[in-house]
């Protein structure tokens, strides 16, 4: 039974305002709703290791969710950090961090880690995918135009890698490119698929 079969007694629950990841899972042909909009400060420990945070991060909004989850429902949350070095990358607050994010990401190579988290009323499943993303040199023309162009404050690291900058400046990814843009799509099918057979 394909997974999309499985789901139709379930009530898959997004909670995301991402519509990268709502594209994702609706080109995967899984059928999901929206979650009711909620607040979740996005803190995490200062001594968590760069590499732990959007798990954890995935962890805390799905506990944060202010419904009772009812029989065969299933949250879904999610959070992507971009990690320069044991730096975290999160989304900017301003055309100058933009732009700074985009001149340190310049000609290096960074990781991409979304975590995921699955929980129904009585268990939670959460897992983790790394992609390894490589820009080459940007010239300052060009960091300007894309965030002028693009305005990327929704996205970690000042970038899309669906948008102009990732045809124009991205040398190599190692990985999930669906994991670059938000969500894990692949291991998200597995994983779900393995969540309701178990």
């Amino acid at each position: 039974m394909l997974l999309k079969d499985k789901l139709a007694s379930c009530r898959l629950l997004l909670a995301s305002q991402s519509p990268r990841r709502r594209e994702l899972i609706s080109g995967c042909g899984l059928p999901f709703e929206l979650a009711p909009k909620y607040e979740c400060e996005e803190k995490y420990p200062s001594d968590l290791p760069a590499g732990e945070v959007a798990l954890y991060l995935s962890r805390l909004k799905s506990e944060a969710y202010p419904f009772a989850l009812a029989d065969r429902e299933i949250l879904l949350t999610a959070d992507t950090t971009v990690i320069l070095g044991d730096r975290v990358l999160g989304k900017p607050h301003s055309r100058e961090e933009a732009v700074e994010m985009l001149r340190s990401l310049s000609g290096r190579s960074h990781s991409v880690v979304t975590g995921v988290t699955l929980r129904t009323a009585s268990r939670m499943e959460s897992f983790a995918v790394e992609s390894r993303v490589r820009f080459r040199e940007l010239t300052s023309e060009e960091v300007d135009y894309y965030i002028d162009n693009f305005r990327p404050y929704d996205k970690a690291g000042a970038y899309g890698i669906q948008e102009w900058i990732g045809y124009a400046a991205i040398e190599r990814i190692e990985g999930s490119f669906y994991n670059v843009m938000g969500l894990p799509i692949q291991k998200l099918y597995t994983e779900l698929n393995k969540f309701l057979n178990s």
